[in-house]
């Protein structure tokens, strides 16, 4: 008989991790929460328009296209991307805003003209942040750390202080830029690591060679064909995906896993299983779903944790297009720093917040119907603030204004859907700790070997993927966990782990 396999959560961790499990003969069984797959990358729909609700931006291709070839498949099959021409358009405040494109000349042009020579030294920086995300690749990504000499290996040691594994980014920008716009540009990443630029290694400034240089893309159909990609590719494999299963505890018997106990539908179930991996939130797993002698973390170590940030979300739907964005819009207030303390220093709503600006219906128009605009509005806020239905109300009343005045456009009268999501959507959809939308921050002491384990240390038997562990927050790094997990989860089972 083969070895039964589950899979907490059908986000694009539990997925990509199902399908990898699928393929080595396992029959694997994904318990889903929600009534459709993808986690924070579900769908919304109404009156037309189509809404990713979580991630937004689609990076680092061959990590999607390489997954796909593990099969012997090819990710058009699954589905189709388009290459932006324009990566993303910038509005500072008290400054006329730029637009990022795949002219990379025309790029280092933007920079110049922020202060002279930056156009050379874009190009250097670059480059460097070439060589860190190679290096990251080959040496950093793929791998299991399970202890902190397999972190500090002899290539870190060696070309360490190239890396900037030790330096934060936001001096190490500074050390290339000093005008802020310029420094905006290369710092803004962080927030989607789960970071700011004061607290993350130097390391991440590979992010710049990626939205600058190696390019932004979009899928057809939106993030959400990624979704339907993977469910596709599951059920070629066998893999069963049960909806509305929300998994209740985690049972150990003699040190192993014995069940796994979920509601589905009103109705208790009881699943066995050879192995177990949890893909969704980690936090939740130690402090809900397994007794507290079989964490792996103690609840003072998630309470100390440094928490990526939660996000203010406005799902929009205009009956009308705006033609002043592109499909990537960012707002940077100058004193950005003020915004970042209120995520991690003072927790509170930020006064003047950046934000983000999604307008997926110019490239994608599955998000809207015909001369409508699907607009995607995001402000990264700090996690477990009192997100009651006034306050909510109030700040986004208060974020809209502000976005119209910053950017000089008009979107209020304009609204035919609205939805909002915040704190408390992130944890009652998704458990999510204190309402993070991204899990744990890039911190130096939570990178790599410092993330939580992916093995359980007291369940033989149960394992754990997706952006708690390593490699960390984004959709790419979820597809990589899975790669890092699958062998690990194999291997125990063939006796040899």
């Amino acid at each position: 008989m083969k070895k039964q396999v589950l899979v907490i959560g059908a986000g694009f961790a539990g997925l990509s991790t199902a399908a990898l499990l699928a393929k080595e003969g396992l029959q694997v069984t994904i318990l889903e929460k929600c009534d459709s797959p993808g986690g924070r990358a579900r769908l919304w729909e109404k009156d037309g328009f189509a809404f990713d609700m979580g991630p937004s931006w689609y990076l680092m291709p061959e990590v999607f296209d390489s997954y796909f070839r593990l099969f012997g498949k090819e990710r058009e099959h699954y589905y189709r991307l388009n290459k932006l021409k324009t990566h993303y358009k910038v509005f500072f405040e008290g400054q006329d805003p730029v637009t990022i494109t795949s002219d990379f000349e025309a790029t280092k042009k933007v920079f110049e003209g922020f202060e002279s020579g930056a156009g050379k030294k874009l190009e250097a920086y670059v480059a460097n942040s070439r060589y860190k995300y190679n290096t990251a690749m080959e040496d950093f990504l793929y791998r299991e750390y399970r202890h902190i000499f397999q972190f500090l290996n002899w290539r870190l040691m060696t070309e360490g202080l190239r890396l900037n594994v030790f330096q934060s980014l936001d001096p190490y920008v500074r050390r290339f830029f000093t005008d802020v716009r310029a420094r905006q540009i290369l710092e803004y990443a962080m927030v989607f690591l789960g970071a700011s630029p004061s607290n993350a290694p130097a390391l991440y400034s590979l992010m710049s060679y990626l939205d600058l240089s190696d390019g932004v893309y979009f899928p057809e159909g939106g993030m959400y064909a990624i979704v339907e990609g993977l469910v596709k590719l599951c059920e070629e494999l066998g893999v069963r995906i049960e909806y509305g299963t929300e998994v209740q505890h985690i049972d150990e018997k003699q040190g192993r896993l014995s069940t796994v106990r979920a509601q589905q539908h009103g109705q208790l179930r009881e699943y066995t299983a050879d192995a177990a991996v949890m893909c969704g939130d980690y936090a939740h797993a130690d402090r809900d779903l397994l007794n507290p002698e079989h964490a792996n973390h103690s609840r003072p170590y998630w309470d100390k944790a440094v928490l990526a940030p939660s996000m203010f979300i406005a799902y929009l739907g205009l009956n009308r297009e705006i033609p002043e964005l592109a499909h990537h819009n960012l707002y940077f207030s100058r004193d950005w720093d003020a915004h970042f303390d209120s995520i991690f220093k003072r927790p509170h709503w930020p006064d003047n917040p950046c934000f983000y600006l999604s307008a997926a219906s110019k490239t994608d128009r599955r998000a809207a119907p015909p001369d409508k605009e699907n607009l995607f509005l995001l402000v990264p806020v700090a996690p477990g603030l009192d997100d009651s239905d006034d306050v909510r109300q109030a700040y986004y009343e208060k974020a809209l204004a502000h976005v119209e005045q910053r950017l000089g456009i008009t979107i209020k009268p304009y609204i035919q859907v609205e939805r909002i999501f915040s704190q408390r959507d992130f944890a009652e959809s998704y458990h999510a700790f204190k309402g993070t939308a991204l899990g744990m921050a890039h911190t130096l002491w939570q990178t790599a070997v410092f993330r939580p384990s992916m093995r359980s240390k007291k369940v033989r038997g149960l394992f754990f993927a997706g952006q708690y562990t390593h490699p960390g927050v984004g959709v790419p790094m979820t597809f990589i966990a899975s790669q890092v997990v699958a062998p690990i989860v194999t291997s125990y089972l063939n006796g040899k782990a």
